[in-house]
């Protein structure tokens, strides 16, 4: 069983995504990520076929006489895989059975070279997932090599003995193949499995239509669906179906994988109504550094000094009432934010008064990168904070004068959340052990496109 996982997971490489959904992510999978498992693949292939032979029955004065007889090795100097337009992939390997016949009184071990083909189609699972069968299988068997031509096997028993292995190979290799391809619809699971985003949250990716098969690649009409409190995250509007260019990201990469711009909306909205990008903003009060105080807004807004002549804590609560909005333009990502800054003083009794409140307008950059299989980003400010008055306790109030004060006390506590959310960063589409290696990250007019190498980690 463990050489069907480990080959299922590698040839799971072959059945990711493509497509547009709503939101609609695009995977695609090349002829390089083919090489790929052709290569790693060997290794569990050849214990797939390593079967059981049973006791070749031998003639004798006696009547028939059992010979055991056991494969001791299976080696596949050959496995090529390739894609089969508008159906799947084409298995086409070269095997060699290393047999021993333990013939009395003297063994006899020969080679048996196999040819194997098989095709394997690619469809739509009923619950979303991709389905892998093989349709034809078939099987060329060459002339068997003795390894002592000075055996005392007549050449006729050699014969029969020869029809014996090839009609159990014949009988039991297909069948191997196919249950190792078998075994890998169950792994395929973890490709539209939950995978999580934050502590309530979760990623679910599902096939909406069957697998586009070209000569060079395999895709799958993806969608990703984010889930808060197990509840999904649907977009105020109808989303646009996304479709990928035919020649985008790195040509020869393994995988490309497209993001519409609806994934970002989604994550965003996700993130505002979990309340994630909500915080508070406080400093210590006995700290020479502390900006965050009475005094220090006494000096701008003399109402809070008449308020409290002593110094006192300052906290800037700071909500996203509305969802952030994400653009994405070639060679430039950006986000803008919205929130609502409320400024409290706390009271001596541990109460808070608040001061007054803010809108404040923040645009920023947005640089995203793959780790692994998850997608993350980094923020930085792009020009200044706008800041408009919503309501005063402290009566009139000059923007200009705070705005260097609440610029410089907001702008690195909110860098340093927002760029902690974005590391946790959302899974892309993959299977269980399978990492996106030395990925490139490309930003086009309203779609992202990631191109990138696979590893799989046994």
């Amino acid at each position: 069983m463990a050489q069907v996982c480990r080959l299922g997971l590698l040839l799971v490489l072959l059945l990711p995504a493509v497509g547009a959904s709503m939101p609609g992510v695009v995977v695609r999978l090349n002829k390089a990520a083919l090489s790929y498992v052709s290569k790693a693949g060997k290794a569990p292939l050849q214990q797939a076929l390593q079967v059981t032979v049973p006791y070749f029955l031998e003639r004798s004065e006696e009547g028939l006489q059992p010979t055991r007889v056991q494969i001791l090795d299976v080696q596949v100097p050959h496995l090529h895989l390739n894609f089969i337009e508008g159906f799947g992939i084409r298995l086409l390997a070269a095997a060699n059975f290393t047999v021993k016949v333990f013939r009395v009184p003297e063994p006899l071990e020969l080679i048996l070279p196999v040819g194997l083909l098989a095709d394997a189609h690619v469809a739509q699972g009923s619950i979303g997932t991709p389905v892998v069968s093989i349709s034809a299988c078939l099987l060329l068997f060459n002339k068997a090599i003795v390894f002592d031509d000075t055996h005392s096997m007549p050449p006729a028993l050699l014969v029969l003995l020869q029809q014996h292995i090839r009609a159990v190979l014949r009988n039991k290799l297909c069948l191997s193949i196919s249950n190792l391809v078998q075994g890998l619809n169950v792994h395929l699971g973890t490709l539209i499995g939950l995978k999580p985003v934050g502590p309530e949250s979760q990623i679910r990716y599902f096939m909406i239509n069957a697998p586009n098969i070209t000569k060079n690649h395999i895709s799958l009409d993806i969608n990703a669906v984010l889930f808060l409190l197990g509840k999904p995250i649907l977009l105020p509007v109808n989303a646009t179906p996304f479709t990928l260019p035919e020649h985008v990201g790195t040509s020869g990469a393994m995988a490309t994988v497209g993001l519409s711009q609806d994934v970002f909306d989604s994550a965003l909205l996700l993130m505002q109504k979990a309340g994630t990008l909500n915080l508070d903003i406080t400093g210590q009060l006995m700290s020479k550094d502390n900006l965050l105080n009475t005094s220090m807004l006494g000096q701008l807004i003399p109402e809070v000094v008449r308020q409290f002549p002593e110094p006192m804590p300052v906290v800037l609560k700071v909500r996203l009432g509305g969802t952030p909005v994400v653009m994405i333009h070639t060679n430039n990502a950006t986000l803008r934010l919205q929130p609502f800054v409320e400024v409290l003083a706390v009271t001596s009794n541990s109460n808070f008064h608040s001061l007054f409140s803010i809108n404040v307008t923040v645009n920023l950059s947005l640089h995203l990168f793959v780790s692994k299989a998850r997608l993350q980003g980094i923020t930085s400010v792009l020009g200044g904070i706008q800041l408009i008055v919503d309501s005063s306790n402290v009566g009139s109030i000059e923007i200009d004068k705070v705005h260097t004060l609440i610029d410089t006390v907001f702008e690195k506590p909110l860098l340093d959340h927002l760029n902690a959310l974005l590391g946790i960063g959302v899974a892309l589409p993959n299977v269980v052990n399978l990492n996106y290696v030395t990925p490139e990250v490309f930003v086009r007019e309203g779609y992202v496109v990631i191109s990138s190498e696979l590893s799989y980690q046994h």
